[in-house]
């Protein structure tokens, strides 16, 4: 974000909010403040897919397209043991591949995602999943997003991952005023350390899927409202705001606001 911006607002839910005379100093003050209350706020903040292997996660994480975490993890326990390795996953048979991959939706598409992924890890990496971002993006179906998952959570090494509520939530902290996934990754790296950014990204998505909803977010019950530009679009009354707060976590997250369900 260049400071100096224009200081209107935006009333919607994934516009940039701009807050008003910041410098590019403060930004970073306040990205990092918020980065602390989230670190509060979701302290077992963690990847939502199950696996005990870089492959494990790249497969899970290309087959988390379109469809939720859950879903997911409720499938690749039969998807990882029938294919146990980047060969077994290159010569699948496609029929039994997508009656296993049926529940996640578009399960065509991802079963040929899925053997494709395995014919050039076998072809390109002698099946085994690189360890490098350049490497990674050649694989097919395998993005910035989907390459920085694994890396974090497979490899410890630090990335962030800009999903849809990642990029939601850091428009609305005005952390960047970008719709681009890239751009938004790169602006949001300047802010937060870099060794930092592997968790930043857990808690990002955790606060997106419990406080901070796409329509209607928490904002009275939120512990970051305070330094949020963006603070009042969503439910405001702090009692309501209570019981907009989703998951298991949702007292420890109440309770940091002094509020309870």
């Amino acid at each position: 974000m260049t400071s100096g911006a224009p200081t209107t607002r935006t009333r919607t839910s994934d516009a940039a909010a701009v807050k008003p005379g910041e410098t590019r100093l403060g930004l970073v003050r306040r990205a990092r403040r918020m980065h602390r209350a989230l670190a509060a706020a979701h302290p077992d903040a963690h990847c939502e897919l199950d696996f005990t292997t870089p492959l494990e996660l790249l497969v899970a994480t290309v087959l988390s397209a379109q469809t939720t975490d859950v879903t997911v993890n409720r499938v690749t326990p039969a998807l990882f043991a029938r294919y146990p390795d980047a060969a077994a996953y290159a010569g699948a048979d496609r029929v039994e591949m997508e009656e296993i991959l049926r529940p996640t939706g578009f399960y065509r598409a991802k079963t040929n995602s899925v053997i494709s992924l395995g014919q050039a890890l076998v072809e390109k990496f002698d099946g085994e999943v690189p360890g490098r971002l350049a490497d990674l993006v050649t694989l097919p179906g395998v993005g910035r997003k989907t390459a920085n998952v694994v890396l974090g959570n497979a490899f410890d090494v630090p990335g962030i991952t800009v999903d849809t509520h990642f990029g939601r939530l850091t428009r609305r902290w005005a952390w960047t005023d970008s719709e681009d996934p890239v751009e938004v990754e790169k602006q949001v790296g300047t802010l937060i350390e870099r060794k930092d950014w592997t968790m930043l990204s857990h808690r990002v998505i955790f606060h997106g899927r419990r406080v901070c909803h796409a329509k209607k977010p928490a904002c009275g019950a939120c512990s970051l409202a305070k330094d949020c530009p963006s603070a009042g679009i969503g439910e405001t009354d702090p009692q309501k705001a209570a019981k907009l707060v989703k998951g298991p976590e949702a007292d420890h997250l109440l309770a940091l606001v002094g509020l309870e369900r």
